[in-house]
């Protein structure tokens, strides 16, 4: 089992040990940074427990700062134990008004991630009753064609996993997934290849049937899973063998 987006560095002490616990047996969490800090704070935890990874980056939200932040992220991303860039992205329902800036730190990090060879991670999220950030990052990926990138939290969006495939991207379900009204994003697994699905959770947020409305951990990636390999018509174990192999194949997880 795989969870290829989490954020450990919000945990309390307790319930990351409680976490980490829980997932002993994954062969991989990737835990995302959103800030320099932060960063920081997910290697530290990944340094610590042989199936913990960290990606280094600057989430949309904190892109004003993104100049501020550049040469540590930089002086981070090199860091052994890294195995992607992000997150970045666009989000305009939280800093409509960093636009600009949010393009900034989003074209820095993608120059960056290819320079290492490694993933872009991609936060995606519009205005209530919108969908120009889906929109925006559509058109972003075709001019752009980052050499691998993740649509993380994939809301199921058309334009954007039509311009997902054609870049190559991955597609990675969270919590909503499971949740009988998101039948948008269900209906979009259905349709797209079997070797460009993964399953996160977004510890603390996001979290899946039954679990909905307490914090998540990276353990309840499984009920996602499970509602994917129902999708697909495929048993857990089938999808779980899957989702693990383009976790592997898409961000280079090495034994401890």
């Amino acid at each position: 089992m795989t969870d290829t987006h989490c954020h450990l560095d919000y945990l309390e002490p307790a319930e990351l040990a409680g976490a980490l616990e829980a997932a002993r047996g994954f062969r991989a969490m990737l835990t995302i940074g959103t800030e320099p800090a932060k960063s920081r704070r997910n290697l530290e935890i990944a340094g610590s427990a042989p199936n913990v990874w960290a990606a280094v980056g600057i989430h949309p939200t904190e892109a004003e700062r993104w100049r501020e932040y550049r040469e540590e992220t930089l002086e981070l991303a090199r860091h052994e134990r890294v195995r992607a860039v992000g997150e970045s992205g666009l989000d305009f329902y939280w800093t409509p008004q960093t636009r600009p800036q949010q393009y900034e730190a989003l074209d820095w990090q993608a120059e960056l991630a290819a320079e290492l060879g490694l993933p872009l991670v991609l936060h995606v999220r519009s205005a209530q009753g919108d969908d120009r950030a889906e929109l925006e990052v559509a058109e972003w990926l075709r001019r752009n064609r980052p050499p691998k990138v993740v649509l993380h939290a994939f809301g199921g969006h058309p334009a954007l996993a039509e311009a997902g495939l054609e870049a190559g991207a991955y597609f990675s379900f969270a919590g909503p997934f499971t949740y009988k009204k998101n039948t948008r994003v269900r209906e979009a697994a259905r349709q797209l290849p079997l070797e460009r699905l993964m399953v996160e959770t977004d510890t603390p947020f996001l979290p899946p049937e039954p679990h909905r409305g307490k914090r998540n951990q990276p353990a309840y990636v499984r009920h996602t899973l499970e509602k994917l390999a129902e999708v697909r018509g495929l048993s857990a174990a089938e999808m779980e063998r899957v989702t693990d192999a383009n976790a592997q194949r898409c961000f280079g997880f090495t034994p401890a």
